[in-house]
C-alpha cells in the first residue's frame, strides 16, 4: 500500500514518528520518502497520485478540492494527534476515512489536571503566592487546607479527558461530581461519579476542572454567578478550551474573591492580550497550553495511528474513527 507523511510542526515538540515508528511503517507500507507540508504540496503532487493512505500529525494541511483531486487513490488519513477540526470536514465530505489519536492525546491532559488537583488540595498555589509575597515560611498554615481525603472535585464535560481524569481520581478517595448532558446514569456509575447540575457542581466542589468541548453551543457557558458561588479557597482548573469561559466574569470573580485560584492552561484568545488582567492577578497561574503530548509521549499517538491502520487494513473495527457525527462533538 502506498503511503505518505503529511505534517508540519516545530521540532521542539518531539518526533511523533520517531523512536522506530517510521521504520515500523516502512515494514508494512511503501512510504513516500519526503514529508509533505501545506507549503510544498505542489512540489510533490505528481508523486502523490498513487498514495492511498496518509499518516499525519500536527500541521496536517486542510487539503483543497484541487489537492485531493491530485490524489485520486487516497482512501484514509491516520492522524497521530488530537484535534482535527482544522481539516476534517473536507476529508469527510470526500468520503475519506479519518482516524485521530484524540483519546491518546487525552492521557497527558488528564495527568496534568490530576497533578493540579492534588497540588490544589495541598494548598500549594495559595501557599506559594503568599510565600513569594513575604518570604515567610509556614504560609500554608495561615489558611484552611482541605487535603485530599474525601474532598469534592467537580468535572465539567465527560469526554475522553474527563472520563480518564475521573478514573485517576478514584485512587485518591475523592468525591467526584460531574456535569455533562450526554453522561448517562450507567456511565456515571461505572466511573464512580455523581451527575449534578452545573450550578450545584460549582457550589459544592473544592476543585472545578473544565473539559467542555469547544463547539459553538458551549461558548461563554461558564459565567460570573458560577465562579462567585465557589467555595472558600476553591480552585478552577482549565485544561480544556478558553472560549467556554466568560473571561470578564472570571476576572471580576477573582478580583472580588482573592481566596479563589485559577489555573489556566488555555485562554481565549491564546495567549491573552498583553493588557489582560489575567497576567497580573495574583491568584491566576497561566501556562502556555502544555497539557497535550510532549517529548517522548508523542510517539504514543503514532502507535495509535499505526494500530488503527493495521486494524483497518485487516477489516477489523476501528476505535477512533472521526465521523461527521463525532466531529460535531469534538473540541
Amino acid at each position: 500500500m502506498q503511503a505518505a507523511f503529511f505534517y508540519d510542526y516545530p521540532p521542539g515538540d518531539g518526533d511523533v514518528y520517531g523512536q522506530g515508528r517510521r521504520e515500523r511503517l516502512e515494514e508494512i507500507v511503501s512510504l513516500y520518502p519526503h514529508v509533505v507540508r501545506g507549503n510544498n504540496f505542489d512540489d510533490h503532487a505528481d508523486s502523490l497520485r498513487d498514495v492511498e493512505v496518509i499518516f499525519a500529525t500536527w500541521g496536517m494541511p486542510n487539503l483543497s478540492d484541487a489537492q485531493l483531486g491530485r490524489m485520486p487513490n487516497l482512501e484514509a488519513v491516520f492522524y497521530a494527534a488530537g484535534n482535527v477540526k482544522a481539516f476534517a470536514q473536507q476529508l469527510i465530505d470526500h468520503d475519506i476515512l479519518l482516524v485521530s489519536a484524540w483519546a491518546i492525546n487525552a492521557i497527558p491532559v488528564a495527568e496534568m489536571a490530576l497533578a493540579q488537583v492534588l497540588l490544589s488540595c495541598r494548598g500549594y498555589y495559595r501557599a506559594m503566592r503568599r510565600f513569594s509575597d513575604n518570604h515567610v515560611g509556614n504560609q500554608a498554615k495561615s489558611f484552611n487546607r482541605t487535603g485530599v481525603f474525601g474532598e469534592t472535585v467537580g468535572l465539567i464535560g465527560m469526554g475522553m479527558i474527563g472520563k480518564r481524569l475521573a478514573k485517576h481520581l478514584q485512587d485518591f478517595n475523592f468525591k467526584v461530581i460531574a456535569n455533562d448532558p450526554f453522561l448517562s446514569e450507567e456511565q456515571a456509575s461505572d466511573l464512580g461519579v455523581e451527575r449534578v447540575s452545573l450550578e450545584d457542581l460549582f457550589r459544592r466542589s473544592h476543585i472545578v476542572s473544565n473539559h467542555i468541548p469547544d463547539i459553538p453551543s458551549t461558548k461563554n457557558v461558564l459565567t460570573g454567578s458560577q465562579f462567585e458561588s465557589m467555595r472558600e479557597g476553591a480552585t478552577f482548573i482549565n485544561t480544556g478550551r478558553g472560549a467556554q469561559i466568560a473571561e470578564p466574569d472570571l476576572i471580576r470573580a477573582l478580583k472580588d474573591r482573592p481566596d479563589l485560584t485559577a489555573l489556566l492552561d488555555v485562554t481565549y484568545p491564546e495567549p491573552p492580550p498583553d493588557d489582560s488582567e489575567l497576567w497580573t492577578l495574583p491568584n491566576v497561574w497561566i501556562s502556555p497550553h502544555v497539557g497535550g503530548s510532549v517529548g517522548d509521549e508523542v510517539v504514543r499517538m503514532a502507535d495509535c495511528a499505526i494500530e488503527e491502520f493495521i486494524a483497518w487494513e485487516s477489516d477489523k473495527p476501528l476505535r477512533y474513527q472521526v465521523t461527521r457525527e463525532v466531529l460535531a462533538t469534538m473540541g
